[in-house]
């Protein structure tokens, strides 16, 4: 038998029981494992972690625990870059996009809304989920805990709101994405790119109140879905304001 001292912080004592949150407690495990394996048996998954310190030094997730080690679990850190000490930080990506689980759509069309590459369809299962997150380096967020615990995912986040505008908040905070919200410039429905289009060239497959109100057309590059700025427009204006409220646009 192999007993350890845990302590997790910030964050990561969402995933504790009560009794176990923000205190260095004691852990017996049957026999020497893998510091990642040790981490995710207490319910914490692998991708929330950034940083874990075995006797103040810095190790990876293949790490064996030994007999009285004292283990420090750290969530990412907003405001500060611990990426040269870190031994299980993976690689930042290059651009931020995701793909989200079954009970996220409004959450997937909330950053659609804000122009945001990402993948839904309620379909999914998870092994297809994640798939697409290893093949294509995309954040999985997920309302499930279960899904990050998946050897294929690197990047993931859990999601701890279940009202969509509180998400999307969680979502642009935790990722650092205010910044990078491009409104209005991403089909809601497919995921497409929205360009600008000529009302003539489209004017056949409006119905005659919209071809008489409306001047200013966008349409989707894969679906061809056509968006204009009717009453629809006004209240998702309202929405992205709500969210963007301490920012610009």
């Amino acid at each position: 038998m192999i007993t350890v001292q845990m302590r997790f912080y910030e964050g990561l004592n969402d995933f504790l029981p009560l009794d176990q949150q923000k205190i260095s407690f004691a852990h017996t495990v049957a026999s020497k494992a893998a510091i990642k394996d040790v981490i995710e048996s207490l319910g914490v998954p692998h991708p929330e972690v950034q940083l874990i310190l075995v006797n103040r030094k810095s190790v990876a997730f293949n790490y064996q625990v030994q007999n009285g080690d004292s283990i420090s679990v750290y969530p990412v850190f907003k405001a500060l870059n611990v990426n040269e000490i870190s031994l299980v930080q993976p690689k930042p990506l290059e651009k931020t996009t995701f793909i989200l689980d079954v009970h996220l759509g409004k959450l997937a069309r909330y950053l659609r809304l804000l122009g945001f590459d990402m993948i839904y369809d309620n379909h999914f299962a998870d092994a297809t989920i994640a798939e697409c997150s290893e093949n294509e380096k995309r954040i999985v967020l997920t309302r499930d805990i279960g899904l990050l615990k998946n050897k294929k995912i690197t990047y993931g986040y859990w999601i701890r709101n279940t009202d969509p505008e509180k998400q999307i908040n969680e979502v642009l905070s935790r990722f650092n994405l205010y910044e990078q919200c491009k409104p209005f410039t991403r089909c809601i429905e497919c995921n497409g790119m929205l360009i600008s289009i000529e009302k003539n060239s489209i004017s056949e497959n409006l119905s005659p109140m919209t071809r008489k109100y409306y001047q200013n057309f966008v349409r989707c590059n894969l679906c061809k879905k056509i968006y204009w700025e009717g009453t629809h427009y006004q209240k998702l204006k309202n929405l992205v304001k709500r969210i963007l409220i301490n920012n610009k646009f």
